[in-house]
């Protein structure tokens, strides 16, 4: 079975090397495509210069025009992971907040599921490095969302996840409605109305260790209003 972890990428130079590095050193039999939104500093041609060399035929490249949205950013790397036909597609933050450690548990768990998340609020899961606040805003999120769609998960709004290929091509992905964080929602929404299987696992997961996050007030008030959305389309995302 062919494995593809989708990095979306944008001012992630410090990092992304070492990420390389930690993901290959717990499995090595995993592929690696970067979208970059044309990071100003130039992501791109340090991801560019490892895939010629140490990690040739291992680390793919996507580099886009500009800064898009994390959305799109997985939507290219999902229509990527098709076209060159892998099994299973993971997405996986550039920014160390997913541990590579627990590659290993999503592929384990995928073979009897078709989309497995990693979970900070279930036993065994949480958070390191964040303050009430940003504790608060996540967790209600997930309750907002769970509340509002009938959704039987606890963790709706992470972005450490496993794919089975059969879950992307059922979805119309040129109809997604997100191009913010609420892309999760959308995505496990999706995937809960075709009647999918689900499957939660506990990570820990750490503040980013350099650099500085994406989110913005923009995007949180995006989640918001997108839920809604989602919502009142429930019957035609059954059928896109």
């Amino acid at each position: 079975m062919k494995t593809l972890i989708i990095i979306p990428t944008y001012n992630e130079r410090q990092n992304i090397e070492p990420l390389f590095e930690a993901i290959f050193t717990v499995n090595n039999d995993v592929n690696i495509l970067v979208v970059d939104d044309n990071s100003p500093d130039k992501t791109y041609e340090l991801v560019d210069e490892l895939q010629q060399g140490r990690y040739k035929d291992k680390v793919f490249l996507l580099r886009r025009e500009g800064k898009l949205g994390l959305g799109t950013a997985y939507v290219a790397g999902f229509k990527w992971a098709l076209a060159n036909r892998y099994d299973y597609i993971m997405e996986m933050d550039a920014d160390f907040s997913h541990n590579p450690i627990y590659i290993n548990d999503f592929l384990r768990e995928i073979k009897n599921a078709d989309l497995v998340i990693g979970s900070r609020y279930v036993p065994g899961g949480g958070v390191v490095n964040w303050g009430i606040g940003r504790k608060f805003i996540s967790r209600g999120g997930s309750l907002y969302s769970r509340t509002i769609l009938g959704l039987p998960l606890n963790d709706i709004t992470g972005g450490y996840k496993c794919f089975r290929r059969e879950v992307l091509e059922s979805i119309n992905l040129d109809s997604i409605k997100s191009n913010g964080y609420s892309f999760q929602v959308e995505m496990n929404y999706r995937t809960f109305l075709k009647g999918f299987r689900i499957k939660e696992i506990p990570i820990i997961f750490e503040d980013r260790r350099v650099g500085q996050s994406k989110m913005s007030r923009k995007i949180f008030i995006e989640a918001i209003m997108m839920v809604w959305r989602l919502r009142l389309s429930k019957s035609e995302l059954r059928q896109s």
